[in-house]
C-alpha cells in the first residue's frame, strides 16, 4: 500500500467529491477578529527589537533568532532583559529555545516548558 492509500484512509479511491473546500474568507474573518499574527525577527543588535516590542504591544507573537550572539554576550543579556520586560507589562510570556531562539508572546499567550 502506498503513502497517499495510508494518507487517504487505505483504498485510495476517492474522488474529488470526497473534499471539502475550505472558504479562505472565513479565515480572514477569524483572523481580522483575533488580529494576532506570528512574526519571524532575527537579533543582530540591539535596534532589531523595537518591532520585535512594538509587535509584542500589538499582541501579535515573535520568534526571534539570536544565533549571531552567544548566551554569554552582554548584548543578548539586555535584550532579553528588555523583552521579558515588555512581555511582563502585557502579562504575555517570553522563553528561550536553546541557544538559536527567543519565544516572545502577547497578552494571554502562555508557552509551555514541556515538550510535546
Amino acid at each position: 500500500m502506498g503513502i497517499m492509500s495510508k494518507i487517504l484512509g487505505g483504498s485510495g479511491n476517492r474522488s474529488v467529491d470526497d473534499y471539502v473546500e475550505l472558504d479562505l474568507d472565513d479565515f480572514a474573518e477569524a483572523h481580522a477578529e483575533t488580529g494576532m499574527q506570528v512574526h519571524i525577527a532575527e537579533i543582530g543588535d540591539q535596534s532589531d527589537i523595537i518591532p520585535i516590542k512594538d509587535a509584542v504591544y500589538d499582541g501579535d507573537f515573535v520568534i526571534a533568532d539570536i544565533t549571531r550572539h552567544s548566551t554569554s554576550d552582554r548584548t543578548i543579556e539586555h535584550i532579553v532583559d528588555e523583552l521579558r520586560q515588555v512581555a511582563q507589562e502585557v502579562d504575555g510570556d517570553i522563553v528561550q529555545k536553546g541557544d538559536d531562539q527567543i519565544v516572545v508572546t502577547p497578552t494571554g499567550v502562555s508557552v509551555s516548558r514541556e515538550k510535546l
